[in-house]
C-alpha cells in the first residue's frame, strides 16, 4: 500500500522557521508531482504548494516568498521549508501525491 509519511512539525514562534519532510513509498513517487496542502481550524483545506517532477514549483498569494517546496529523489522525500512563519500559517500541514494524502502534521504558531 502506498504510504505518504510526514514529519517535522511543532511549535514556533511567530518569525521563525520550519522544514517539513514527506517520505514516500511508492516506487512512482519521483514521477509525479507533490502537493502540499493545510488545513486550519474552522477552514477549508487549501493548497499552499506544488512541486512538479522537474523541481519547479507553485505557492499559493499567502506564502509565496516565505515558502519553499524541493524534492530529493534519492531519498524519496519531498520538503516545505518555511520561513518568517506568522500565527495565520497555523494549520495542520498534509502532503498529496496520486490520490494518497500523509497523516498530517501539527504546525503551531504562536509566541
Amino acid at each position: 500500500q502506498v504510504q505518504l509519511v510526514e514529519s517535522g512539525g511543532g511549535l514556533v514562534q511567530p518569525g521563525g522557521s520550519l522544514k517539513l519532510s514527506c517520505l514516500g513509498s511508492s516506487s512512482d513517487f519521483n514521477l509525479n508531482a507533490m502537493h502540499w496542502y493545510r488545513q486550519a481550524p474552522g477552514k477549508q483545506r487549501e493548497l499552499v504548494a506544488q512541486i512538479n517532477t522537474y523541481g519547479r514549483t507553485w505557492y499559493a498569494d499567502s506564502v509565496r516568498g516565505r515558502f519553499t517546496g524541493s524534492r530529493d529523489p534519492a531519498k524519496n522525500t519531498a520538503y516545505l521549508e518555511m520561513n518568517s512563519l506568522k500565527p495565520e500559517d497555523t494549520a495542520v500541514y498534509y502532503c498529496y501525491q496520486g490520490g494518497v494524502w500523509g497523516q498530517g502534521t501539527q504546525v503551531t504558531v504562536s509566541s
